[in-house]
Order: C-alpha cells, then structure tokens, then sequence
C-alpha cells in the first residue's frame, strides 16, 4: 500500500478537495490540569508544520501546556532534540531514524506531510540538465532529508557525490547563497522555493520522483509518552487539525494570516501545498495505527536507503517507531 495517490503532486483543486475530508476537531476545552512543565516541541518554519505555528498565533495552543520552539532549521531542531533541550520535534522521517540511529529514543505519534513535489533541486538559469551540475557548487543541508534528495538526484544523473562541489548550508543561508553567488545549485523547499522560482530557477528534479520516502511527522522522546504529557500531545495534535480546518473553510483569511511566517505573498500560500499530500486524521490513523501500519513499509525502505548512503551506521529494527494512541479517535 503506497502513502501518497497515484498521481504525482497535489493539484491546488486537488489540495482543497483532500483537506475537505477533514471534519471539525475541537480542542480540549475546560480542562483545569495544571503542568509543571509544558511539553516542549522545536520545528522550523515549513508549510507542513505551520498549522501548529497558526494555532500559537491564534491562541488555539495552549501554552500552559505546550511550547512550541521556532528553530532555524531542521538541523537545529535535530541538534535541540540531541541535547536533551525539547521533549520532541518536527522532522522528515529519515531525520527522526538517523536520530534514533544516534541513540535517541523518539517515536512517532501523527503525520503533518508527505512531500510529492515540495522538495527540489533547483539550479542558476542555463543549467537545464540533471547532468549539467557535474563539477558544480551544490548547496545543501546534510544532516537534514535534503541530502537524501540529493542522493537521488545524483543517482538519476548517473553521478557520484565525488562529480560535485558540496557547500552545506542551512535552509535559513539558502536565499543569501544563491543572491550572492555562492551556488550554482541548491536543494531546497518551500518557502525557499518559491521565491528562487521567482528568480529564475531551474528545476532539475524533486520528491516526485522519490514517491514515498519523505514524511514529516512529530517525533517524540518515547520517554514522554506517558500519563504526565499524553494530554498535551494530544492538545499540540488537535491543534494542527484545528489549523488545517481552518484553510479548509477560510482559505484567504487562512492564507492571510500564515502569509508572513511563511515569508510568502497571501496569494501564493496554496501554491505552496502543491508538492504536498497533507494527510486528515482518518488517513493519519490508516497510516499509523494497526498491527501493521503503512508507514513502517516506507520506513523500512528508508532505513535501507540511509544504510547504504551511510547516514547510518546500523540498522533501524522499527520497534517503538510508532504510537498512534495519542490520535484522536475518529467520531
């Protein structure tokens, strides 16, 4: 069973369509616990995790219960999860294996996105092959899933890493690279995307052709997950929903008010969920819950992968990798 549709990418109609699936999900309301600590979750600014951003600004999260820390990038968020700073983080699932890899013990609880388009490679206007790019100046973030775009770039190239120039740069360096000319290609996502686009980019290649393989989710330290922060996890869940919902019903005021976080034109927000399939909470529990949950076939795939390209240094077994008990249930 494949996580994403047969077809390549989210058409903008095709966006709307899937979020109308979703129904309104209310948040916990009059609750009267009192948290000594609030569960504490780093993320960067992606379109996939901004519904939690939106919920913050909203005041549709409750801060008495979860603090949701803006990082600079996922390698910062990565770096937070490592030293013990943040409870948990919002990461792409080869992320949260080669963490796990690292030895920390994080599992996943629900699925923000599933990219099919929204991670790119993307190179200086006259570069318009993917065999073009031997002996140029990549610039890419290593230690996040852009190398593994990268591997799969090269790989459909017929190139080695040893054919190119790697410059690594974190998401928040990647506009000031490619203007100062320190790049002659870059892999890159939204909202970066859009504006190099803008630009003149040329798109060399991107997550279509690697169906299945990046999922962003919300890892947490398996550690927490227990009566002490089940319900905030479930509250920090709910309120992504929440703000899902409410592009689902109010698009342009939606759009308006996630507009400047993402950095990006109000009338440009949805093009941005183009490359993505953004999963509702029926096909979250589809993906996480059973016996044997669809995720875990992707993710097995994935740990293979990142074996072979060493961004790993043993294999994943999978046990622990996925809690779907703090989803709510579908009425």
């Amino acid at each position: 069973m494949t996580l994403t549709p047969n077809r390549p990418g989210l058409s903008r109609r095709g966006f709307i369509i899937q979020l109308s699936a979703l129904g309104f999900l209310p948040l916990f309301s009059g609750c009267e616990a009192v948290f000594s600590k609030p569960l504490s979750i780093a993320a960067h600014a992606w379109p996939g995790y901004e519904f939690m951003f939106l919920a913050m600004r909203e005041n549709w999260l409750d801060k008495n219960q979860v603090n949701l820390i803006e990082t600079r990038s996922a390698t910062d968020s990565l770096q937070k999860l490592k030293a013990g700073q943040v409870d948990g983080a919002a990461l792409t699932m080869d992320e949260i294996l080669t963490a796990r890899s690292e030895g920390v013990a994080i599992s996943i609880v629900s699925i923000f996105n599933i990219s099919a388009g929204a991670d790119m490679l993307l190179a200086l206007p006259g570069i318009n092959r993917l065999s073009d790019i031997k002996g140029k100046r990549i610039g890419v973030e290593e230690s996040s899933v852009s190398s593994l775009i990268l591997h799969k770039a090269l790989e459909a190239a017929g190139l080695s890493s040893n054919d190119i120039i790697k410059l690594p740069l974190t998401i928040a360096d990647h506009l000031d690279a490619w203007k100062n000319n320190q790049v002659d290609a870059i892999v890159t996502y939204e909202p970066v995307a859009s504006q190099l686009l803008a630009d003149g980019a040329v798109k060399l290649f991107d997550s279509r052709l690697t169906p299945n393989l990046i999922v962003d989710a919300l890892a947490v330290r398996t550690d927490r997950l227990n009566v002490s922060y089940r319900q905030a996890i479930m509250h920090l869940i709910e309120a992504h929903f929440k703000g899902l919902y409410h592009l689902n019903t109010n698009p342009q005021d939606a759009s308006y008010r996630m507009a400047k976080h993402l950095n990006l034109p109000p009338e440009n927000i949805l093009n941005a969920y183009k490359g993505l399939v953004l999963p509702d909470l029926k096909s979250n529990h589809r993906l996480l819950s059973g016996n044997k949950p669809v995720l875990l076939e992707s993710a097995g795939r994935l740990n293979t992968v990142l074996l072979q390209t060493g961004k790993i240094n043993r294999s994943d077994s999978l046990n622990n990798l996925i809690d779907s008990s703090f989803l709510p249930t579908i009425l």
